[in-house]
């Protein structure tokens, strides 16, 4: 089955990351932003899962769209 989203919002310019979307199927909330790769920042991060990763985003994109559920 394909994945079915809905933009929630961005704050970014021009269609570029940040971007909150919901799964229409679901509920849950994908975030779209820059990925944290830097070993050094990573290691900090505690029990990761396999196929997990991080993104960052700007605290205003969470506040304004996310919802308050």
């Amino acid at each position: 089955m394909a994945l079915r989203v809905r933009l929630i919002g961005t704050t970014s310019e021009e269609g570029k990351c940040p971007t909150l979307y919901e799964d229409l199927d679901t509920g849950e909330i994908i975030v779209q932003g820059y990925t944290v790769t830097d070993a050094c920042e990573t290691k900090q991060f505690e029990n990761i899962l396999d196929g997990e990763s991080f993104v960052r985003v700007p605290r205003e994109l969470l506040t304004r769209f996310a919802p308050k559920e």
